[in-house]
């Protein structure tokens, strides 16, 4: 196991110890980053790689270790001080203002100014989009600076990210779960910007779970487990099952059996379902199509072409402008949605922050969001928390939800793998029987992703049924019974999983029909 590498050292962290309320982060880790090198951090959901690196961009203190940068002992009291060191951050949730444009949020804190008639100080927004477009162009980023932030898909928001950090000339390039957002095309394009940045004389530092993207990229691969650095690899030489078995410390199975489909009587029925957005513009269009107890029905497709919008609609989180949606043969097109639950829906959904959680609720809060109401957890109006905590404490069990203090962690302290692990734990506790999954394993590890996978075969296994809406064409082959294609808004195919080969169905991803 390489340690450091053949290059200049940039970056050296040593005996990192970093401890929080019941839990500690970091524990004693020492590396090294070299100048011009694709440094990969690898680790499960809460293994410590997210709060290592917001370390060393000054979002916390060590309580012990030290941090060299070039050869000089630093302390990093703060992301402005990382910055004078040249060093930048892309955070997985982005810090970006909706209502700015690129250039606006990209000067921020450093807002360029010039003398009107010599005496007025104005900002110098014409000059820098000017500047920040050649930015753009010198990098292959294809971002206007002039466009405003809540009109960007989220591959071009991420592209402003770098921008601003290229602006203030960082030199070392954090990233966290940089494709966890992203569909494949916009994955192997941010890779190609990742390559050109390395190749332009950047120090990447990548925190990701998929393995494939550090082998096509990364020089080397620190692993991480439960606070602790456990290997240091150079990529090129390390297989990724090995690295899979050092992150997770367990075999992980590659294939996973499905039992053979039994069908029961139709649970879901869609039916000619068209929704409009906030302008009137139809962003699903007229789809028609059911779903059975024991199946599981998967919408493919690119991000953007409605399946989110879809999902929102039968979940009743947006009005549908036409058709109907039945669950068990009951007309529940207009139905508020806590009918909906009671009725036997559940929900995970795509935006785990805004919709799946209230983000200053405690664990044991959002775990019992959908059951709060009811008996042993509310009699006679009043809350009974000794029954919230017994409950909220199987489900953390249940699902291996990691967090600082239990069931009393306030949701937003969570890594964003945990946060998405409790979702999924709330929801399936429902019984439900229909359960949509939009994008289940965003942003989870593979031994992560593995357990949801087992427990969505384990629900269709006991007869429920299951419409799963995800961007990852390889989760949809291995787990979809039905396939149902969506490009802008139309369903263009719907067939069985085994008629289909993966080619075809990237074909009609791409509104390819022919």
């Amino acid at each position: 196991m390489n340690q450091t590498g053949a290059g200049e050292a940039i970056i050296e962290m040593r005996h990192i110890t970093k401890r929080f309320p019941g839990v500690v982060a970091n524990d004693d880790v020492s590396l090294t980053v070299n100048r011009g090198e694709i440094f990969a951090l690898l680790g499960e959901n809460g293994a410590g790689k997210s709060t290592l690196m917001s370390i060393l961009f000054g979002m916390y203190e060590p309580d012990e270790g030290e941090i060299y940068i070039r050869g000089k002992k630093e302390r990093i009291t703060s992301p402005s001080y990382a910055t004078k060191l040249n060093i930048g951050m892309v955070h997985q949730h982005f810090k970006l203002v909706s209502n700015f444009t690129v250039t606006e949020n990209i000067v921020l804190g450093l807002e360029p100014k010039k003398r009107l008639g010599g005496i007025l100080p104005v900002v110098d927004i014409k000059g820098t989009d000017a500047k920040i477009a050649a930015l753009s162009e010198k990098f292959g980023l294809e971002v206007d600076p002039r466009a405003k932030i809540e009109d960007l898909t989220v591959s071009v928001q991420q592209r402003v990210e770098i921008l601003k950090m290229l602006y203030r000339e960082a030199e070392i390039m954090i990233f966290d779960e940089p494709t966890a957002m992203l569909t494949p095309q916009e994955i192997e394009s941010l890779l190609q910007v990742i390559r050109s940045l390395r190749d332009g004389g950047k120090t990447i530092i990548l925190i990701t779970h998929k393995l494939e993207e550090i082998k096509q990229v990364a020089d080397r691969c620190a692993i991480m487990c439960r606070g602790k650095l456990t290997a240091v690899c150079d990529v090129a030489t390390t297989s990724t099952h090995e690295m899979a078995y050092r992150m997770v410390g367990r075999e992980v199975a590659e294939e996973m059996e499905k039992d053979p489909a039994h069908f029961g009587k139709e649970v879901l029925r869609v039916q000619g379902l068209t929704v409009k957005n906030a302008n009137g513009f139809p962003v699903v269009k007229n789809v028609s199509f059911s779903i059975r107890a024991g199946e599981i029905f998967a919408v493919a497709g690119v991000s953007g072409n409605g399946q989110e919008e879809l999902a929102d609609a039968i979940a009743g989180m947006v009005d549908v402008s036409s058709g109907t949606v039945s669950l068990d043969g009951e007309d529940i097109t207009h139905t508020p949605v806590r009918e909906r639950n009671e009725k036997g829906m559940a929900y995970i959904p795509a935006d785990r922050q805004s919709t799946g959680m209230i983000m200053d609720f405690t664990l044991s809060e959002n775990l019992l969001l959908k059951s709060y109401y009811r008996p042993p957890y509310c009699v006679r109006g009043r809350l009974h928390r000794d029954a919230f905590d017994k409950k909220s404490g199987e489900l953390i069990k249940a699902y291996d939800i990691r967090s600082g203090q239990g069931a009393a962690t306030v949701v937003r302290s969570m890594s964003g793998g945990n946060q998405q692990k409790a979702i999924v734990a709330r929801e399936l506790d429902q019984n439900a029987k229909l359960t949509i999954f939009v994008q289940p394993t965003r942003g989870l590890d593979i031994g992560a992703i593995e357990n949801i996978h087992r427990q969505i075969l384990e629900e269709r296994r006991k007869g429920r049924a299951i419409l799963l809406i995800s961007l990852e064409l390889d989760e949809v082959m291995k787990l979809a019974d039905t396939i149902g294609v969506i490009f802008s808004g139309e369903l263009l195919k719907t067939a069985p999983v085994q008629s289909l080969t993966v080619n075809e169905v990237g074909n009609y991803m791409m509104g390819v029909t022919t």
